[in-house]
């Protein structure tokens, strides 16, 4: 039997997603990654998932890695004006390097995870494709490669979740009736701004609003507080709607705008990873700037280590530090971290 290391958070998805390998024949071993203290709830239930299915689970410990990769990072980003994207970062750099690294050391034939994705082999090369649900998860896995989907396995791909919450029930796993997790795992009350308060600094001096032309609109209580596109919760009145549209940290600034400000139709990304073969040429693609937000007709032009992304349509809220990845159809070419030169 092909042995398989899943990673387990003691939640619904990555329960069923070992059950199924299990039903399909693999010799499955579970594994937590042991990233931050107070995780007692979490090693609880994937001790009875594992106790359930009657495999064995691993503790993998990766507390510092997971404080100076993904913690850190999430607090510089905001305390430099820009919005982090901690999920990105931390599959690629925490989740998929952890398990890697120990299935290669223990002689695993895979990692599995309980991801919403699929993957397609074509001629030796493994591409990542959109999972055909709407919990497709394609978004925050663009920074893996060939060579990682080579050694993965999604069971979940083919899946929705109300089907996934049924085989749970079906077979009476102790999770699930579980909720979704939707915060940042570090982060479960998902008050960032305190987050950062007590763990980083607790400077955060305040500025000014200023509208596009500089002119001062009034008093901000510090750039951690807003992100692009926020409308409410400015703390201030203007008798109309205004928007967050720039944030800039060397001078303490937010900039507001009017309705229709927001909406921008180019951005550039750097840190940019391609997960088979890099494009170096202009092409076409659809472009998602958000988890959420639908894929967006696109003109890419890339340009040394950068690519400039024009957008057919206006696009609504582009934030730096988010992510914009790039489809090919239901096929994953890549994606980078947005900037606004």
């Amino acid at each position: 039997m092909k042995k398989v290391l899943i990673g387990m958070s003691g939640g619904v998805d990555s329960a069923v997603a070992a059950l199924l390998l299990k039903n399909q024949g693999y010799d499955v071993c579970g594994a937590i990654l042991l990233l931050r203290e107070n995780m007692v709830s979490e090693i609880a239930d994937a001790k009875k998932i594992a106790d359930h299915l009657e495999i064995n689970l691993v503790t993998i410990p990766f507390y510092n890695e997971f404080e100076s990769v993904v913690k850190d990072y999430f607090a510089n980003e905001y305390l430099n004006g820009r919005t982090p994207n901690p999920c990105v970062v931390c599959n690629k750099e925490i989740k998929f390097n952890a398990l890697l690294k120990y299935a290669d050391e223990n002689g695993f034939d895979f990692i599995a995870t309980g991801h919403y994705a699929k993957i397609e082999e074509d001629n030796g090369q493994f591409y990542l494709k959109k999972a055909p649900t709407n919990k497709d998860q394609t978004y925050f896995l663009y920074k893996l490669n060939s060579e990682i989907l080579s050694k993965t396995i999604f069971p979940l791909c083919d899946y929705t979740k109300d089907e996934i919450r049924s085989i749970a029930l079906e077979n009476n796993l102790p999770v699930a009736s579980k909720s979704d997790s939707q915060e940042v795992c570090f982060i479960p009350d998902n008050d960032y701004v305190s987050f950062i308060r007590n763990n980083y600094t607790d400077d955060i001096p305040e500025g000014n609003f200023v509208d596009k032309e500089g002119n001062i609109l009034g008093k901000n209580k510090g750039i951690i507080y807003y992100t692009i596109g926020q409308r409410k919760g400015l703390g201030v009145t203007f008798g109309k709607p205004m928007y967050v549209i720039k944030i800039d940290a060397k001078t303490n600034s937010v900039t507001l705008g009017e309705e229709g400000s927001q909406m921008s139709d180019s951005l550039w990304v750097d840190d940019v990873n391609f997960i088979n073969e890099e494009i170096k040429e202009e092409f076409e693609a659809e472009v998602k700037i958000r988890c959420q937000a639908k894929p967006a007709r696109a003109l890419l032009t890339p340009e040394n280590d950068k690519i400039r992304i024009k957008f057919f349509e206006k696009q609504r809220s582009v934030t730096p530090g988010q992510s914009a990845v790039f489809y090919d159809g239901d096929r994953v070419l890549g994606g980078g971290t947005i900037y606004l030169p």
